[in-house]
């Protein structure tokens, strides 16, 4: 971000050249850190500005960019995180505050696999004009509007509505690795790790949620209940999470501009620091080459265990796949959802070449 754009404060119109003056004080490189400013003229305050930074080797130096292309430096805190303390958010919110960037800032991508949700919950806080939380805010925003049955942070009551994960047997896995070699790229990940990596890290920075694969974290009613854990804990079916990304490309949820924008990732095939694998990213969302159109792109998110949701925008399409019984690879590495995303992009492509615009053609 240029330090011009982070001027804040009120200024009076009648002194607006004041305001420029001191925007073009960063903009030409002269404020090398931050500044202040107040005009009082006959008694009444008519200039009140800050700008720049307070500390350029803070986090304050990170964007909203930064946290969504996972490369904000923030993917595992150095205080362990209790599930007592990922129940406060004013905890969660101290803890980043007080946290130093993993690595240089903006120098490289790393899947904030967990932090991930805590980042945006403090965003959300601090920029909802109600001060509501990313849970509150999808509720009251999204999905009460729109019936959709989408928790994050489900309701004890409901407990009972939600599918026991499994692990994959030893001979599950065997059978998807001698179907697709490349899903030992995931064993890899989740066994071959030093004890001090960032992967090891991640793994015990937060003792009550497992996320090796052991999956009894998952099931415990306890932590899934009521915990509003944006990047881990959110709960629903695959029509639910599918009528989110339907409502989103029908411009219902966000401006046809940052529709567009959503086409094409912002980095492609970079390592990611954390997984150590090539990832495209951008905006959010995880991508992926479009298995039938050479340089266009789905966009959306896989999740562990194999359930993912893509978009195709060009085709208006949303394929969510959700499955309790967990699989070894993820996204594009789950067979089983690659066959039912081929299969449903195949069935629209030949409505599509038939001429065709709608169910009713």
């Amino acid at each position: 971000m240029r330090p011009e754009k982070t001027v804040f404060g009120k200024c009076s119109p009648k002194f607006a050249n004041v305001e420029k003056a001191f925007r073009r004080n960063f903009a030409d490189g002269w404020e090398r850190d931050g500044a202040s400013l107040a005009v009082y003229w006959k008694g009444q305050l008519v200039v009140d500005l800050c700008g720049g930074y307070a500390d350029k080797a803070s986090l304050r130096r990170i964007t909203l960019q930064d946290v969504l292309l996972h490369r904000a430096g923030l993917a595992v805190f150095d205080e362990t995180v209790t599930l007592e303390a990922a129940r406060d958010p004013i905890r969660i919110g101290q803890i980043i505050e007080a946290q130093k960037p993993n690595w240089a800032l903006g120098s490289r991508s790393g899947y904030h696999a967990v932090t991930f949700g805590w980042l945006l919950d403090q965003i959300v806080r601090r920029v909802d004009p109600k001060k509501r939380g990313i849970a509150q805010f999808i509720r009251e925003e999204i999905t009460d509007k729109h019936g959709i049955d989408f928790h994050l942070g489900l309701p004890m009551p409901l407990a009972h509505t939600v599918s026991r994960l499994s692990q994959p047997s030893l001979l599950y896995k065997l059978r998807e690795l001698a179907y697709d070699p490349r899903v030992i790229v995931f064993l890899a990940i989740i066994h071959l790790r030093s004890r001090h990596s960032l992967r090891s890290r991640i793994a015990e920075n937060t003792p009550w949620l497992d996320v090796d694969g052991k999956v009894n974290t998952f099931n415990n009613t306890e932590i899934f209940c009521g915990l509003e854990q944006a990047a881990a804990l959110g709960i629903s079916r695959a029509k639910d999470v599918g009528k989110i990304f339907a409502l989103m490309l029908s411009g219902q949820l966000i401006s046809q501009e940052l529709l567009n924008q959503l086409s094409k990732p912002q980095f492609v095939d970079r390592i990611d620091y954390v997984m150590m694998i090539p990832v495209s990213r951008g905006y959010g969302f995880m991508y992926e080459k479009h298995p039938r159109k050479p340089g266009k792109w789905l966009y959306g998110h896989p999740g562990f265990g194999g359930s993912s949701v893509m978009v195709d925008p060009e085709e208006e399409l949303v394929i969510a796949y959700v499955c309790n019984g967990m699989k070894t690879g993820m996204g594009e590495l789950t067979g089983t959802y690659r066959w039912l995303r081929n299969a449903a992009i195949d069935a629209v492509m030949a409505i599509s070449d038939k001429g065709g615009k709608g169910l009713s053609d």
